[in-house]
């Protein structure tokens, strides 16, 4: 079958745009360059293909708030987060506001960074109780209710979004763990949207932590719908009961989340297996008990602890850390979540 005139024009034109970007991207000369090569080509070909300005207008800003977002978290990325997320409308003297006060305080002297989606209520009680320099902000753009408070409006580590998308890919991407207390529709997308990403391997593991003041049921009825209606009708699985938890006491949150970070550093999946990397050895007796215990979730062959210079898909990021290596079978997060506070016991 011969190819139309049109489309080798087409064909033709792309190789051209190709070579001149090769052409140009050898005067910056970097080992990113491959990237840099892939985007400005897929640019070329979204103007192209795009079927409106404001296509075109979308991608713009995307990028724009993107770029925006990593410039301001890249000198911060080897420290530990955790997301703070809940009602704007939260009053100032309610249990809740101070509860997250006194969170943001004990997590931030812990070393952890606290990120909150900078407006009023449960947001700003987490930007207040931040110790100083600790906090960051992603803000949204809206007509009516969202503006950034004051204990982070004039700080530099605020970015201020005008697509949720955008700024929902930044809480996750920039968070190391999540505390949610209660709030409206807003909140419960933020919760629900981080339970299904890590069930289905999206996002890296991560403690997440509904919490509310002791004389509170928000939380309580709510977990008791998900129990009654979701896992008692077979929506999700036992095992996704491992992703979260509920707490109505701060010094149990805060302990949950230092020690989820105990012995876990971080994930890493790859066609080629999955690897943890590890803060200390595990014993061998450890081993033992993981490749017997954990064997469930192990499509193939053994657990086993490595060096990175011994893992080729895994190599570069944290060449101190050791490896727990093995190919897991990309279903049961829920599990996964189990491995990792086993890992921590021993």
């Amino acid at each position: 079958m011969k190819m139309s005139k049109e489309k080798k024009e087409w064909v033709n034109q792309d190789h051209v745009i190709e070579e001149k970007i090769a052409e140009f991207i050898k005067q910056k000369p970097s080992a990113r360059n491959k990237y840099l090569k892939e985007m400005i080509a897929t640019l070329f070909k979204l103007v192209d293909e795009a079927g409106t300005n404001k296509d075109l207008d979308l991608v713009q800003t995307t990028l724009k708030e993107l770029r925006k977002s990593l410039k301001i978290f890249a000198p911060f990325r080897d420290t530990l987060k955790v997301c703070i997320f809940g009602s704007a409308r939260t009053k100032e003297d309610s249990p809740n506001y101070i509860m997250t006060e006194d969170f943001a305080k004990k997590i931030t002297k812990k070393g952890f960074m606290v990120i909150t989606g900078a407006g009023g209520g449960i947001m700003e009680a987490g930007n207040k109780g931040s110790e100083v320099n600790m906090s960051f902000g992603v803000n949204i753009n809206l007509p009516f209710e969202q503006t950034a408070n004051k204990y982070i409006k004039d700080d530099p580590k605020l970015v201020n979004f005008n697509y949720f998308f955008n700024r929902k890919v930044t809480f996750v991407k920039e968070s190391d763990a999540a505390v949610i207390f209660p709030g409206g529709f807003g909140t419960h997308d933020e919760g629900f949207e981080l339970l299904t990403l890590i069930q289905t391997g999206r996002c890296h593991p991560r403690p997440i932590i509904f919490m509310e003041s002791p004389d509170g049921t928000y939380w309580e009825r709510w977990q008791e719908f998900i129990e009654k209606e979701l896992l008692a009708n077979g929506y999700i699985s036992p095992k996704d009961m491992n992703m979260f938890s509920v707490h109505t006491d701060v010094e149990g949150a805060v302990a949950e989340i230092m020690e989820f970070y105990k012995n876990y550093h971080s994930t890493l999946h790859t066609k080629q297996g999955t690897s943890i990397r590890l803060n200390s050895i595990l014993t061998d007796s450890a081993l033992e008990q993981i490749n017997k215990n954990f064997k469930d979730i192990c499509k193939s062959g053994d657990y086993a602890i490595v060096s990175a210079a011994n893992v080729s898909w895994d190599s570069e990021e944290y060449p101190d850390k050791k490896r727990l290596v093995f190919k897991f079978n990309n279903m049961d997060f829920g599990r996964l979540m189990e491995l990792i506070k086993f890992i921590n016991t021993i």
